[in-house]
């Protein structure tokens, strides 16, 4: 390993070993989202895909592939699915949730409306759609389908659960379990089945990017309470301001006294908030331990990950997705 693959973060690392795919993705992407008779369509896509960004979910349907030997151009175009599918959420996310950020960025409703944004994002899943068919194997559009129909099934469960302070551990692994590691273990899932891998390795695979999704969005619950808004792409405290039960939340209600219970049922349920309460709600969770617990929780789950990757054979992509799952979480250590 040379002084240089020593300083790269693991996703960097990833980034650098499959170039040439991204590339091609990068190609296909700016190809697919273009359209004949709606220039507002690449206007809005081109602002969000834009934006920045590691593409780690089609980085990670390219690297199952390349690590099981596939040799053909299908993984290309599941990535690229993969992307807009994570593209086209985003969009609808941000008029659900009222965002104005977004990388750092005002977001594409706030730039345009939600009306462009919700019908672009539909745009982005039938040009997913497109893609998989293109793929010529309906496994894989299985795969890719239900993943969008559970992220959806997430989305609502989430809303469902929202500011209800009843919302325990079992509903948040639920949630996150759709909204954000069922796309995770679909691109994983599906670049092992377009390189004709075993069962027992696809299984792998799916296992592993759902561990590392649910290691994912842990940090970036942590981040919200914790992290630079040049790291996270939105503002410290986003997550509260916007009344989300995330797992820090749920961890210190859990364990809260009367008082607390009543601080976060204005804050939270009521959605009373006042200029000192993100100070407070910090240290409410800081003198129950909430978001160490999460970060344990975290940790946990990137083991698992780690761990799920066993039956693969021995590779430097294989390590890489390895350390992957580790540095998921070593950004809130």
């Amino acid at each position: 390993m040379g002084v240089n693959d020593t300083v790269l973060k693991p996703l960097d690392h990833l980034i650098a070993t499959l170039s040439a795919e991204m590339a091609a993705v990068d190609a296909l992407i700016r190809d697919r989202m273009a359209s004949q008779h709606a220039a507002r369509i690449p206007e809005v896509t081109a602002h969000l895909v834009g934006a920045g960004g590691k593409r780690l979910r089609p980085l990670l349907t390219l690297a199952a592939a390349k690590m099981l030997g596939y040799q053909g151009n299908a993984h290309v175009l599941l990535a690229t699915a993969v992307e807009f599918i994570h593209t086209a959420t985003l969009l609808h996310d941000d008029v659900v949730d009222e965002s104005r950020q977004r990388r750092g960025r005002p977001t594409a409703n706030l730039l345009w409306d939600n009306k462009s944004s919700v019908l672009v994002g539909d745009y982005l899943f039938g040009r997913s759609f497109q893609l998989m068919v293109e793929t010529g194997s309906i496994r894989v559009l299985d795969i890719l389908a239900n993943a969008a129909a559970v992220i959806s099934e997430g989305e609502v469960l989430q809303l469902t659960a929202a500011q209800d302070l009843r919302t325990d551990e079992s509903v948040y692994l639920q949630i996150v379990r759709g909204k954000t590691a069922a796309l995770f273990s679909a691109a994983t899932e599906a670049g092992a089945v377009v390189a004709g891998a075993p069962d027992d390795q696809v299984t792998a695979l799916r296992d592993y990017g759902d561990a590392l999704g649910i290691a994912f969005q842990i940090a970036d619950d942590l981040l919200d309470y914790g992290g630079a808004t040049e790291t996270i792409g939105k503002n410290v405290g986003d997550d509260f301001r916007e009344r989300k039960l995330t797992l820090p939340v749920i961890k210190a209600v859990a364990r809260a006294s009367d008082e607390e219970r009543a601080f976060w049922q204005r804050t939270i349920e009521k959605g009373d908030q006042r200029d000192s309460d993100l100070e407070q709600a910090l240290r409410i969770m800081a003198a129950h331990g909430a978001l160490e617990s999460a970060r344990k929780d975290a940790l946990a789950w990137a083991a698992r990950a780690r761990a799920a990757l066993a039956p693969l054979p021995a590779s430097g992509i294989r390590d890489m997705l390895g350390d992957l799952a580790d540095y998921v979480v070593a950004r809130v250590a």
